[in-house]
């Protein structure tokens, strides 16, 4: 395996020590997602194992006995990858600011998100976007049931927080919950269906037509200019 810098955490931990080479596993993972993940979906019980694993070291005050479990566990399921054959031999660096073992910017993290969380909001970037997003005021779907609108229905955004549990960003709907009409036509027409990250993203960040965060306009009287900014983004696509 060809990898980038690896990063690994100045915690007292050596660069060699079990514990980095263990985080740095499941970060090396999660850098190589896209091509290991249909090896592990393939063998069923692994993948069921080590998100079992992934879940416990999320919400662990000690992650590090899971980590040393999940890791051990890919070293046994995919051997060419993580084994000690020359192949899978990875040898970590310890670059001045490091925060944890990281193999291209991914971190162990990363791959809890990829597997347990199932979606791709990771790494470098989009981990950076997914906790940004993820920090917005959310409500439970439970939540807004309760008040009567259907939390699954179309054009409403729902991202997946931890576990894959969904979370519906709070500026969509009014001070009752119910869902605001505006929000529902720009969500639909962006496609927040199919990239409810990217919409939330819209939404929330700063935009140069409108001047603010278009959730800064929601209840100003200027659902026109939030659908023009929105029909704009569509016909640059």
């Amino acid at each position: 395996m060809t990898e980038g810098p690896d990063e690994v955490a100045p915690d007292g931990a050596a660069p060699d020590s079990p514990a980095a080479a263990d985080r740095l596993v499941l970060a090396a993972a999660a850098a190589d997602w896209d091509r290991l993940g249909p090896l592990l979906d393939a063998e069923p019980e692994v993948r069921d194992r080590l998100a079992a694993l992934l879940t416990a070291y999320r919400g662990s005050s000690r992650p590090g006995r899971f980590a040393a479990e999940a890791a051990r566990l890919l070293r046994e399921a995919l051997p060419a990858e993580f084994g000690d054959g020359a192949a899978g031999r990875l040898v970590p660096t310890a670059p001045a600011g490091a925060k944890a073992p990281s193999v291209r910017g991914f971190v162990a993290e990363d791959l809890v998100v990829l597997l347990v969380d199932g979606h791709r909001m990771a790494g470098p970037v989009l981990g950076a976007v997914r906790d940004r997003l993820l920090a917005e005021p959310a409500v439970a779907p439970d939540t807004v049931g309760a008040r009567g609108p259907d939390p699954g229905g179309s054009g409403l955004i729902r991202l997946p927080g931890p576990g894959g549990r969904p979370r519906l960003p709070l500026f969509q709907f009014d001070e009752g919950l119910s869902p605001r009409s505006v929000v529902l036509d720009v969500n639909r027409l962006l496609g927040a269906d199919a990239d409810p990250w990217g919409v939330a993203d819209w939404w929330l960040s700063g935009n140069a037509w409108l001047g603010t965060a278009p959730a800064r306009l929601l209840g100003s009287g200027q659902d026109g200019r939030l659908l023009d900014a929105a029909r704009l983004l569509k016909e640059a696509d």
